[in-house]
């Protein structure tokens, strides 16, 4: 694994086709998107209004619980404002419910990353190069990404 830049926002028209799904979502399109995009809406940490981001799912869990890499790391608003504010609500496909937002570890973040990589790895490599990170494709290096790529678990509430 080689770090070849840091990770920029996307801006303009890339940013439009970034939030795409987000509209989708609001016009109850949801079923639309696969199952591999979450809406999260969340609570901002400076101006306490909510706020809506779309994430690509790395992982559902047989818990109910789904896991989302911060892909631009541990800057991205969604990331830094659920770490100040863990309740969020959550919605794949048509369903939505609350969920309460825990980051993993590292070595979490590390091994969630080796397995995506073995089901998804065109998937893993773009996130890689997003992160700024370039990878042989080996375990080995996916596992070294995800430990510097910032996880969460979507739990869902009691």
């Amino acid at each position: 694994m080689r770090k070849i830049q840091k990770p920029n926002p996307p801006t303009g028209l890339q940013r439009i086709l970034w939030r795409l799904p987000i509209s989708l979502f609001r016009a109850h399109l949801g079923f639309l998107v696969s199952k591999r995009i979450m809406l999260l809406t969340h609570i901002g940490r400076n101006s306490g209004q909510p706020r809506q981001a779309a994430l690509e799912v790395v992982e559902h869990r047989e818990d109910g619980s789904i896991i989302a890499a911060s892909g631009f790391g541990a800057a991205a608003d969604w990331y830094k404002n659920v770490r100040k504010t863990p309740e969020v609500t959550i919605q794949v496909g048509a369903r939505t419910r609350q969920a309460r937002a825990v980051a993993l570890s590292t070595d979490e973040g590390g091994d969630l990353m080796a397995h995506y990589a073995m089901k998804r790895p065109r998937s893993a490599k773009q996130l890689s190069r997003l992160m700024g990170f370039e990878v042989d494709g080996s375990a080995a290096d996916f596992r070294e990404v995800g430990r510097a790529i910032p996880f969460v678990r979507f739990a869902p509430a009691d």
